[in-house]
């Protein structure tokens, strides 16, 4: 499909740097080596290089999730794209399920949640700030255009909503998760919470709370180190840096008593 007014594009320079645009007819790209106009990449097809006006040359490609949530305008901090995979992964979120998030912050994980889930499942994602709670909308609606009938925002604290929605998944991105935890009556019996915390205290504080409720099952805390690696013909080693520690994936089922 080729490029239209609206569209994001994702830019990339002779030396790797990358610039999300969204193009808007009669618009200009400004590089240091030179000027792009819009209308140029409009009716493109991505993949394309285009030739500065005042030399060198960019290449031209729509953005995938990762390459937005990265670039994107933000309020709180997001939770990165190598922590995204494994949260839906490990949580197993997929189409059909009723997901509560807690905090929306920028937005970053309620898309992916939207995306998981399908048309056919509900994410609900609560947030306490107002500003982050407007940032995230407007990040949401950058990258689908609208917020998505699958998705619903709201304000005001997640605890108050775990009756009310009964999640088959509880995702929490906020300082005290232990909160939520408390409310396992609320769950359903195959609930799955899965918690995001950036330190050791938080974590040692979470799975104590889960593991003393006698509630939950199959913890499982880890991180993920995102290390990528230069080919060059035979030479070939890993980048001098990488993205290491970020947050704490906390994983755990929701059990019931033991039958006799």
């Amino acid at each position: 499909m080729t490029f239209r007014p609206g569209d994001w594009v994702l830019l990339i320079d002779h030396k790797g740097r990358r610039y999300l645009v969204r193009l808007v007819a009669g618009g200009a790209f400004h590089h240091h080596r030179g000027v792009l106009d819009h209308d140029r990449l409009l009716g493109s097809e991505p993949g394309n290089s285009f030739e500065l006006l005042g030399g060198g040359a960019m290449r031209a490609f729509r953005p995938r999730l990762a390459d937005y949530l990265l670039k994107m305008k933000r309020g709180a901090t997001i939770v990165y794209p190598k922590d995204i995979g494994p949260i839906l992964v490990w949580a197993d979120v997929r189409p059909g399920l009723a997901v509560l998030e807690a905090g929306t912050g920028s937005g970053a994980l309620a898309i992916a949640l939207a995306d998981a889930v399908g048309p056919t499942g509900r994410v609900v994602s609560v947030e306490r700030r107002e500003d982050h709670a407007a940032q995230a909308r407007r990040a949401i609606e950058g990258w689908f255009g609208e917020v998505p009938a699958q998705l619903e925002l709201r304000m005001g604290e997640v605890e108050d909503l775990i009756a009310e929605i009964r999640p088959n998944r509880l995702i929490l991105d906020l300082p005290e998760p232990w909160h939520s935890i408390d409310r396992y009556r609320e769950l359903p019996g195959d609930a799955i919470v899965c918690a995001y915390l950036p330190t050791v205290p938080q974590v040692e504080i979470l799975v104590g709370r889960m593991r003393e409720s006698g509630a939950f099952g199959e913890i499982e805390i880890f991180e993920t180190l995102h290390r990528t690696w230069s080919v060059d013909g035979r030479s070939v080693r890993p980048d001098h840096r990488m993205v290491g520690h970020t947050g704490f994936v906390t994983v755990g089922r929701r059990i019931g008593p033991t039958e006799h």
